[in-house]
């Protein structure tokens, strides 16, 4: 199954969810550090609520660690970025890919925007500047999904 990749999270309850919504929908996530916070705050707690023991985390030191482990394992990258060049439901999902969210205040460096695979946008409203990362994260995992693992009935 595709697995969710947060780059450097900066916002605790954000990261708190997407942990949820992976434990809910039994996806792994990865997070490279470092991040804004530690695990242990509050916030970050009270947003994943008892989902974090189910939860699959695997934590990467920083880039290098993660980029050296995805290269090994043979795990195409897709970014989700208001930058992107192409619409996330246009996009043949792989059962094995890896969904990439940027840090809440930033995003990501143009080096890392530069390493992945694909680049991928939400399409919104014109003026809208993006949806919360917690947000597009489920939008875009629901459609990896549904292309890769869900049975339709």
């Amino acid at each position: 199954m595709p697995d969710l990749v947060l780059y450097q999270p900066d916002i605790p309850g954000n990261t708190g969810t997407l942990l949820r919504l992976g434990a809910c929908f039994g996806i792994r996530v990865h997070l490279i550090e470092p991040a804004g916070f530690r695990l242990d705050e509050k916030a970050f707690r009270r947003a994943g609520m008892d989902y974090l023991e189910q939860a699959t985390m695997q934590r990467h030191l920083d880039w290098a660690s993660f980029e050296k482990w995805r290269k090994d394992e043979n795990r195409r990258l897709a970014l989700l970025t208001t930058r992107g060049s192409d619409s996330y439901t246009g996009f043949k999902f792989q059962p094995d890919d890896l969904l990439m969210l940027g840090r809440e205040s930033s995003g990501v460096p143009d080096a890392v925007h530069d390493a992945c695979d694909a680049r991928l946008r939400i399409p919104m409203q014109e003026g809208a500047r993006s949806l919360n990362v917690a947000l597009s994260g489920a939008i875009v995992i629901s459609e990896a999904l549904r292309q890769t693992a869900w049975q339709t009935t």
